[in-house]
């Protein structure tokens, strides 16, 4: 007698129908669609249109304030984005039923959260911190041994967690407490390794955070509108409503922004400087070969009656055409995976608290993968790799006492002494 499989596919034609009308229950309409609803055949793509604007102007008018108020401003907008991303990806996979069963482990998740937080703005802010107290003796010897064992405390206060997590182990809800473990470690590998290289290069200038942040922006708005107004052709399968127009125009659009806008925030010293402290008056350095404009001729050709004979050029503007070409080729892809996943999960957004724009996930994905890769290109082509005053400067403040400094300025005082003594 033959084997019967458990699972039977409908034969007839109306069955299967009826097979396929179930299997697409709970499914959002537009993750139904591959292909077919374009922007350019919505009929409420005005109105859309109109909501997106609306939220974009408050986004970017916050985003301006907090970059002119400065780096620590700027730092805090990072840290209030962050929360609301891990709430996002929490809610994710939370289950009502099973959280009402285990009072209290939601606040582990965000125990986990705020240790995470408080090991990677330790590391990244540390020497800032040092540098900012270095004029008060006893506060400079609090955050020097606050500093230094700064790792064993973030070690224990996630041991303690640790602990938490076991003790909260109950029956027939292992595999949910684990999964859920499991899942708030990814979270954190995801929100604060980001975050940590945004915040390294707010620190290193703001114009390395404010550059590459604007050109998502403005290779994402640009992709909006070629899609809405020109889009035909399905760029992807997995993010249906993107298109080759969009995407070509937008990345035509990026790097000419790019090398305008370097040219642009390259002159404000307010941008450019890095902050080596916690503090928050304005900035005033040498700008360096980098940000020093370079005349160039134009060449003979070029008609008499052109009003410029010559242009300025900054040399960040070659970076930034580098920048401007990863941002509209390579950083969609994070909004793409960010699709993906949304679909495996079968979600629209991964929350509504942009109207017209989903949450702030989903406005994060781009960014994300471009905040690296700015990191990344910083400190290989534009930092010199050579050792300088400031870091040996750095590693001093960091690493030795207040007596051991002052035995140390003694010693290199001695020592220049002797040398400029002739013989």
């Amino acid at each position: 007698m033959q084997r019967q499989n458990s699972f039977h596919y409908p034969s007839s034609p109306s069955a299967r129908l009826r097979h396929r009308r179930r299997s697409n229950e709970g499914i959002p309409e537009d993750l139904k669609s591959n292909g077919s609803h374009l922007l350019v055949n919505d009929r409420n793509k005005y109105k859309s249109m109109l909501i997106r604007a609306y939220s974009s102007i408050w986004m970017i008018g916050g985003f301006a304030l907090a970059i002119y108020l400065g780096h620590l401003f700027i730092m805090a907008m990072v840290v209030v984005i962050q929360i609301f991303m891990a709430r996002e990806l929490f809610n994710l996979l939370r289950r009502t039923h099973e959280d009402r069963q285990l009072p209290g482990f939601r606040s582990l998740n965000w125990y986990f959260f705020f240790t995470a937080m408080f090991f990677v703005y330790g590391r990244l802010l540390s020497q800032r911190l040092v540098n900012t107290v270095t004029t008060d003796k006893v506060l400079y010897l609090l955050v020097s041994s606050l500093v230094k064992y700064q790792m064993a405390i973030c070690y224990f206060l996630y041991i303690a967690g640790f602990m938490w997590f076991i003790l909260t182990l109950k029956k027939k809800m292992y595999k949910y407490q684990f999964g859920q473990y499991a899942w708030t470690h990814m979270i954190l590998i995801v929100v604060f390794t980001q975050s940590s290289f945004t915040v390294a290069n707010i620190f290193e200038g703001i114009f390395w955070f404010l550059l590459p942040a604007t050109l998502i922006v403005i290779n994402d708005i640009a992709a909006y509108f070629f899609g809405f107004f020109f889009g035909r052709t399905p760029l992807i399968k997995i993010s249906p409503k993107k298109t080759w127009e969009g995407f070509i125009g937008a990345s035509v659009t990026t790097i000419i922004s790019a090398f305008m806008l370097a040219h642009i925030m390259g002159r404000f010293s307010w941008l450019t400087c890095p902050r080596k402290d916690l503090s928050t008056g304005w900035l005033h350095c040498d700008p360096g070969p980098l940000f020093t404009p370079e005349y160039y001729a134009l060449p003979g050709w070029i008609p008499t009656w052109f009003p410029w004979k010559a242009v300025t050029i900054l040399r960040v503007q070659w970076h930034a055409i580098c920048l401007g070409l990863f941002a509209s080729i390579i950083a969609p892809f994070g909004g793409f995976f960010a699709s993906g996943f949304k679909r495996a999960f079968k979600i629209k957004d991964f929350g509504d608290s942009i109207p017209g724009h989903g949450g702030i996930t989903d406005r994060m994905d781009c960014q994300m993968v471009m905040a690296v890769f700015s990191y990344i290109y910083h400190q290989s082509f534009v930092v010199s790799q050579g050792i300088t005053v400031e870091s040996i400067i750095d590693q001093i403040l960091m690493n030795l006492t207040f007596d051991e400094q002052q035995l140390l300025f003694t010693k290199i005082g001695q020592m220049l002494q002797d040398r400029l003594i002739p013989q």
